[in-house]
């Protein structure tokens, strides 16, 4: 039988070059000076993925570490913060920012649609003295991407800094930092870099660098406090020891992308296949519009039981997808058609194992998945 293919929206498959470079032989990074160059250079090669001249960092721990640390760094006691909230990670930044103090405004829209642009210019109209705004890229949890170079347009318009999730999105859809003016932009290695869960990386723009050394009152955390990362290189400084294996394979994971030449394209192809693929079976797509080329949500089918469902494909087919978490828990099935995910051979397997069970489990498809695909994806 074939090895158990993860095919969920992150942790992904991870390939062999990416698994060689963690059984290199580590060294100590805090004093060699071999370490501190080779560092900088992952780090140059994470800002030609997301097109950036700015300061990048990255720091050991899961993505979500990023994402509180940009708000520990930014906010000081009563700050006004706007959070866009069009999905659950979307509203989760209202957390962290609450944690640390800021007085936060929360603007809702609807959860199965891309944050709609004239919306917001009309909000951001009427109501637009806030320090920095929170906005999540790729929604994992519905697969819905929103118009970040838009939404970044608007909030410079108004001298609003911007921190952007963009973890499920950096590596599969192409992003523009500079030219869309992103201050602070949020990744995660596990996803569509397609390299272990343990990293979070982010690049910060010189005015962000500003607001965070101009604090008037110190930073609520160590871990988190991106001040210490001032000028790391020029001191030969790390704040911690880093993980020295989880970037050896970050590295390797950044060499196959940067050698893929197709990799947008890949990821547009096959996203749009599975959709019509899922469509044309009878299955119902969550997001009615900005449907992500990382991710796709798709409804559970009545009668159908989520758990049944994917121990049945995990047990049987040997592929695992994923569910949904929050009020779509039980839901919302996903696919992750990610990094070393977005393949033919890969989807082909998975919508084949997916078609299989639904069947098995009584529910009957139009069509077969895998067989639509295929004529699709050609």
């Amino acid at each position: 039988m074939n090895d158990l293919l993860i095919m969920t929206p992150g942790p992904t498959e991870v390939s062999e070059e990416v698994r060689r470079a963690m059984s290199r032989k580590i060294t100590n990074p805090d004093l060699d000076p071999e370490f501190f160059d080779f560092y900088l250079n992952v780090c140059n090669k994470l800002k030609k993925v997301v097109k950036t001249k700015n300061d990048m960092i990255i720091m050991s721990g899961e993505g979500i570490l990023g994402l509180e640390s940009a708000c520990a760094s930014l906010i000081e006691n009563n700050d006004k913060v706007l959070v866009l909230d069009n999905g659950i990670f979307g509203k989760g930044f209202a957390d962290f920012a609450n944690l640390y103090g800021a007085n936060v405004k929360r603007w809702e829209f609807p959860y199965d649609k891309a944050i709609d642009i004239k919306k917001l210019e009309k909000k951001l109209s009427k109501n637009n003295d806030f320090k920095f705004a929170t906005f999540v890229h790729c929604e994992t949890p519905t697969g819905i991407i929103n118009p970040a170079e838009e939404i970044c347009e608007l909030l410079n318009n108004y001298n609003i800094l911007s921190v952007v999730d963009s973890v499920s999105s950096i590596g599969g859809v192409e992003i523009d930092v500079d030219s869309w003016g992103i201050d602070i932009i949020l990744g995660g290695s596990q996803k569509c870099l397609s390299v272990p869960p343990g990293l979070t990386f982010m690049s910060v723009s010189k005015t962000a660098w500003d607001v965070i050394k101009q604090r008037e009152t110190a930073v609520k955390g160590y871990y988190t406090n991106l001040q210490h990362w001032q000028n790391w290189y020029q001191k030969k400084h790390f704040p911690y020891t880093q993980a020295i294996s989880d970037i050896y394979a970050l590295d390797a994971g950044l060499d196959k992308w940067l050698a893929d030449k197709n990799v947008y394209t890949r990821h547009d192809k096959i996203a749009k296949a599975v959709r019509k693929a899922l469509v044309k079976s009878g299955l119902k797509l969550y997001a009615e519009n900005g449907h992500s080329n990382t991710v796709t949500a798709v409804k559970v089918p009545e009668k159908i039981e989520f758990q049944e469902l994917n121990q049945h494909m995990t047990e049987k087919y040997n592929v695992m997808i994923a569910g949904s978490i929050g009020k779509f828990k039980n839901k919302l099935i996903r696919i992750g058609h990610m990094g070393e995910n977005c393949y033919e051979e890969k989807i082909y397997r998975t919508l084949k194992a997916f078609d299989h069970s639904l069947r098995d489990l009584g529910y009957q498809l139009n069509y077969k998945l895998h067989k639509i695909f295929v004529e699709e994806i050609e």
